[in-house]
């Protein structure tokens, strides 16, 4: 069962849901697919035994065998390339590597190269195989990166740590998993993002319920969407000063606080129930 834990915004609380999770279900694989700022591994402390390079495809231009007729300029839809008066010029962070540009070139002018655009690391911790994805500085495409890291989760229990938002990165994440946990907080923005949320997950037909996190901070106005809506409440975490500063310490709720395992282990057991009536 790969199960995607995903939020409107950042702060709400989706690396502690998937971290206590993972390790309550001894779950075989867990993905940091946060790829732009990753921060599982400052639970686990991992000794990296593996680490790949991602590349994309990246065009490169041959100026003798170009003659300026601008096809590849017009098939750009992300504005990658642009025609001057005496050459093509390439903006390599607009480029999506699709290799449309070298397809349409008829004087083969266009050749593609491999450019680094982020790592994935591996480790084993305790049980689980644990991959972490990490975006180069000054890239943009972390759905690259995201892809190539689950590409290394198959089999098995996988869980994973989706970005913050609900954009590119987050829809890469979610969008084969079998199950959505979307973790959100009883605040305004809270509120505001859930529903955002929700509405991406639909669109992309995944089942999903929700985790309140900070449970009894601010108002009711996500209890009463979610009953309006017709969206589970799976698991409510009590706003905790207990729990904060455990997180803060980098430590995991239910290797600390017995009680949370088993809050955790129905999480679970509530997500199994709903897969299977799929």
């Amino acid at each position: 069962m790969r199960i995607a834990i995903a939020s409107g915004k950042g702060g709400t609380g989706k690396t502690s849901v998937a971290l206590n999770l993972a390790i309550s279900v001894n779950a075989d694989v867990i993905l940091d697919c946060d790829v732009e700022a990753p921060n599982l591994h400052i639970f686990f402390k991992p000794h990296w035994d593996l680490e790949e390079t991602v590349f994309v495809k990246t065009p490169v231009i041959n100026g003798s065998k170009c003659d300026l007729c601008g096809k590849c300029v017009e098939f750009c839809n992300y504005n990658a390339l642009a025609k001057l008066r005496d050459r093509v010029i390439f903006f390599s962070h607009l480029c999506h590597s699709c290799g449309g540009c070298s397809i349409i070139c008829d004087r083969g002018a266009i050749s593609e190269v491999d450019r680094p655009v982020g790592i994935l690391r591996y480790a084993r911790v305790g049980n689980m195989d644990f991959w972490e994805g990490r975006l180069n500085y000054g890239e943009s495409l972390a759905p690259v990166v995201i892809s190539a890291l689950k590409e290394k989760a198959k089999d098995g229990t996988i869980v994973m740590d989706s970005p913050p938002g609900n954009t590119c990165p987050m829809v890469e994440t979610v969008i084969d998993s079998d199950f959505a946990i979307l973790v959100t907080e009883p605040t305004p923005f809270g509120f505001s993002d859930l529903k955002l949320a929700v509405d991406v997950v639909r669109k992309l037909g995944i089942p999903f319920g929700v985790v309140i996190n900070k449970d009894g901070l601010g108002d009711d106005r996500v209890e009463r969407y979610c009953e309006s809506e017709g969206i589970e409440i799976l698991m409510r975490i009590p706003y905790s000063m207990r729990l904060a500063s455990a997180y803060a310490r980098g430590g995991t709720w239910v290797e600390l606080f017995p009680e949370m395992r088993g809050k955790f282990l129905g999480l679970f057991e509530a997500v199994r129930k709903r897969c299977l009536r799929r």
